[in-house]
C-alpha cells in the first residue's frame, strides 16, 4: 500500500492518523512514516485497512468531544500533584475531602449492571 493509498483511505474513512493507528492497534508514529514513504504497512495491516475500508468510517474508533482526559495527562497535571501535597500536609483537609468524596463513584469499583446509570 503507497503512502498515497493510505492518506485516501484515512479521507475515506474521515479520520485522523492516530485514529487509523489505534484501529489499528498502532502508534501515530507508524501511520505517518507510511504516509512519508520511511515505512511500508505489512500484509497483514494491510487486509486490516482493507477490512476497515469495507466496514467504512463507523469502523473507526472515535474519542468522545470533552471526554475525560487520559490517565497520563491527569498524572502530568502540576495542580494535581498540588493538591496531593496539601492533601498529605494537612489532616483536616484530608478529612473533608474524604468526607466530600463519599458522594463520588469510585472509578475502581466494578459497575454493577442492575443498577441504573447516573
Amino acid at each position: 500500500m503507497a503512502p498515497d493509498d493510505i492518506k485516501a483511505l484515512r479521507q475515506e474513512l474521515g479520520c485522523t492518523a492516530r485514529e487509523l493507528a489505534a484501529a489499528l492497534g498502532l502508534e501515530q508514529d507508524a501511520v505517518l512514516a507510511w504516509e512519508r514513504g520511511e515505512l511500508f504497512p505489512t500484509k497483514r495491516l494491510v487486509g486490516k485497512m482493507e477490512e476497515l475500508r469495507k466496514q467504512g468510517p463507523a469502523a473507526i474508533p472515535r474519542k468522545k468531544k470533552g471526554a475525560a482526559a487520559s490517565p497520563h495527562a491527569v498524572l502530568a497535571d502540576p495542580t494535581l500533584w498540588k493538591l496531593l501535597r496539601k492533601l498529605i500536609a494537612h489532616p483536616e483537609l484530608r478529612a473533608a475531602v474524604g468526607k466530600l468524596a463519599e458522594a463520588y463513584v469510585d472509578p475502581a469499583d466494578p459497575v454493577d449492571p442492575t443498577k441504573p446509570a447516573g
